[in-house]
């Protein structure tokens, strides 16, 4: 049997539950001294004066790194070939940018949103550089700050297009299938800002060896951390290296790499010694991302059958002045359901806030909740069952692109989860269902999220003693990479899991795309296949070369390895011992490389994963309080590698969309710009306590596209439509329609 599928327990599992896990700050440096960030208190102006004098005389204080005595980073030539600074002005258009605007490098005295990093505080303890970095007196010159999102999307930007991400869209006739659309719905929905809380905060190490950087950085992206610390520091980057062996939460924030990290680097080099520089809590709110405020309007258009006519959405979400980031949440409309004429927007409301990020499927996730909201009250106003209402728009090919699927499970997702759940018991109408004076709520959503998938690279090496080091610069968040990965190259090398060693989290690996857009299984898994397979194929073909062996003579085709053994496929008894072979041939380790790239197959087929979800909330009628005691979600995500990691990511996403369908949402002083809520305390996610029973259904999925290995990824398609089901249940519990996020007491209750 295949150790593919498997639901094995993480090989990485002892190590972080024994504390033995090395996460980013834990790195043991001799000489370490520690950074801290001091942040503007303003959201636009400039710095008129910062007293370093002071801060330079208390205990333990190494340096005060400002704009004033930063290092100067080379001048970067953009496409246009124009010049830019480490930081970007204030932009009248994204021409004029450097390669990485978003960075506040210390180059300058402007400040253009609160919380920017404007100093960096080094000393010998921690204690010491925190101190100093509190007691770090400035001064500024404010000017008017944009932070009004109800005036700034009266005059709202079109952003540049992004591959697969295009600013407008549009197929058939939109205004006219809505004017002869015998059902029409004009609705609103708003999500608000969110902010990222992974239990290990952003963290990095900076070292130098004479002009040798070493960052020991928490990242999604060890390869582009590299790429932008060389670009920005104006070194080769053969002479940067980036480790991360683990990292303790990311969902996206990690996946860029943001102003601390540069800073860590350019603090070490004036410093002398290796710098560690650690995001307090607070600091997570500004200067490392959030998921943007968006504001969706959507338009849809029936026939009396529920067939769709027409459909438009059009988005405006929030951006910076600093350099401009698009929640494409149009996305998942473009491609869900079957309609002939269908139009959609992307616009940009600029704030003096930081740069927004991606969020645990960013895009997908807000524009999931509008849109599958959206379906809920058109079957309600059709008078149809919600699932039969998708059946009816069911998309079988891509209608944006008109290609196939290369594969799509959802029928059987909606059919399952429906019986799983028990939908067929439903009374549709709203405040029908009660459990004593609770009011009960039924209510489903469709989730979906692209099959990604990038060029990545990865090496085996077969030991003498017959194990098997793996290698690729990728990453493990916690999904579970180090254990899928040992599973794909044990089953291409015929031998137990537990002889083959995954190594990732660094530079000198070969490297691998970031880990973010659930694309990490579907890129780097085919490379660690066709590497273990190569170095099977020479370890048969010393094998078959060698007159000793009891395979010379065959074909290389007439061969397996098979538990640690090469086995004659005619002959079973006919085997030759894989450390055998080694020896025979030297006692030296055999390694190969491999290059997984994507062809042309998304030009073919469109890559998609679907599911469906089905989910109870009990909300009282007095208090509006809400609590989700049971979700049913069923999904179709091709080949599972990892059965238990696999639930483990779905689950986890189902978890965040209940976040941000009741709970999450980042509260703005709006007259300063600055997050109230930043710390663990009040920015509410959910607990255990939160969560009810959640039955997650797997589909069997054949998926011949995608990739070799038929896997797509789960880490975000479990948030997608979690938020809508829950809004959807909500309308079904008490009949009040709730379109703006997240769905607190106070708005049922109104």
């Amino acid at each position: 049997m295949s150790v593919i599928g498997q639901g094995i327990d993480r090989l990485d599992g002892r190590l972080k539950v024994t504390g033995q896990a090395t996460y980013s700050a834990e790195h043991k440096l001799p000489r370490l001294a520690y950074g801290v960030m001091v942040l503007s208190t303003v959201p636009k102006g400039r710095i008129t004066a910062i007293d370093s004098a002071s801060v330079k005389r208390m205990p333990g204080v190494m340096v005060v790194m400002t704009h004033e005595n930063a290092p100067k980073l080379p001048r970067q030539k953009d496409e246009q070939g124009k010049t830019g600074g480490g930081k970007a002005q204030s932009k009248p258009d994204n021409k004029q940018q450097p390669p990485n605007p978003k960075l506040s490098l210390l180059q300058d005295d402007r400040v253009e949103y609160n919380a920017q990093p404007i100093a960096v505080v080094v000393a010998d303890t921690f204690e010491h550089a925190r101190d100093a970095a509190r007691r770090l007196q400035v001064r500024y010159a404010t000017a008017p700050a944009q932070l009004d999102f109800q005036k700034a999307k009266l005059n709202p930007r079109r952003p540049e297009p992004q591959p697969e991400r295009p600013s407008e869209t549009g197929r058939g006739n939109a205004a006219r299938g809505l004017e002869s659309a015998t059902m029409k719905l004009d609705v609103t929905f708003t999500t608000p800002m969110e902010n990222h809380n992974p239990l290990e905060p952003h963290a990095t190490i900076a070292a130098w060896d004479g002009d040798q950087l070493t960052l020991y950085d928490s990242t999604q992206n060890v390869s582009g951390v590299r790429r932008t610390a060389a670009q920005n520091l104006g070194v080769d980057p053969e002479k940067v290296r980036v480790v991360c062996p683990f990292v303790g939460g990311g969902f996206g924030s990690k996946g860029t790499t943001w102003s601390h990290v540069i800073l860590a680097a350019m603090a070490s080099r004036m410093a002398g010694v290796p710098v560690k520089l650690v995001l307090e809590r607070t600091q997570m709110y500004g200067p490392v991302g959030a998921r943007p405020l968006t504001e969706q309007h959507l338009k849809l258009g029936a026939d009396r059958d529920g067939k769709l006519l027409a459909v438009t959405h059009d988005t405006i979400s929030s951006t910076s002045f600093v350099d401009d980031f698009v929640e494409p949440c149009t996305a998942v409309t473009r491609k869900a359901y079957a309609s002939d004429s269908l139009q959609t927007s992307q616009r940009l409301a600029t704030l003096n806030v930081g740069v927004p990020t991606y969020m645990r499927a960013p895009g997908e996730s807000s524009g999931s909740f509008a849109l599958e909201s959206a379906m809920d009250e058109l079957a309600y106003a059709l008078n149809v069952d919600p699932v039969a209402l998708r059946l009816k728009n069911y998309a079988e090919k891509d209608p944006e692109k008109d290609i196939p699927w290369s594969s799509k499970s959802l029928r059987e997702c909606y059919r399952a989860g429906a019986e799983r759940f028990g939908w067929a018991r439903r009374n549709a109408a709203p405040g029908s269902m009660r459990s004593g004076r609770t009011l009960v709520g039924w209510g489903m959503a469709t989730a979906a999220y692209p099959a990604n998938r990038k060029g990545a690279k990865a090496s085996a090496t077969i030991n003498p003693d017959g194990t098997v080091v793996v290698r690729s610069g990728t990453h493990d968040l916690g999904t579970g990479t180090y254990t899928v990965m040992s599973q794909i190259a044990a089953d291409a090398l015929g031998l137990p899991v537990s002889r083959i060693r995954f190594e990732l989290g660094d530079t000198r690996l070969p490297e691998a795309p970031v880990s973010g857009g659930s694309q990490t299984v579907a890129s780097v898994g085919p490379a660690v296949h066709q590497a273990a397979q190569a170095v099977r194929d020479k370890l048969i073909a010393a094998a078959l070369g060698d007159s000793a062996s009891p395979l010379h003579g065959l074909n290389a085709n007439d061969v397996d390895a098979v538990d640690g053994w090469l086995v004659a496929k005619s002959d079973p008894k006919r085997r030759d011992a894989m450390t055998a072979v080694l020896a025979r041939a030297g006692g030296k380790p055999i390694t190969a490389e491999a290059s997984a790239e994507q062809g042309d197959e998304k030009k073919r087929y469109a890559m998609q994963a679907f599911g469906a979800v089905f989910v109870e909330v009990h909300v009282d009628p007095d208090l509006g309080t809400i609590r989700v005691p049971r979700i049913v979600g069923a999904y179709g995500v091709g080949r599972v590698i990892n059965k238990k990691t696999t639930h483990s990511q779905l689950m986890g996403g189902i978890v965040w969309g209940i976040g941000m369908g009741l709970m999450e949402k980042t509260e703005m002083d709006w007259r300063v710009g600055r997050a109230v809520n930043a710390n663990l305390a009040d920015y509410h996610v959910p607990v255990n306590a939160d969560i009810g029973a959640i039955d997650i259904i797997v589909v069997d999925e054949e998926d011949k596209h995608i990739n070799e290995l038929g896997a797509k990824g789960v880490g975000e398609i479990g948030i997608t439509g979690v938020a809508a089901a829950i809004a959807n249940a909500i309308y079904h519990a008490t009949g009040k329609r709730i379109r703006d996020l997240p769905i607190t007491p106070d708005k049922v209750i109104v």
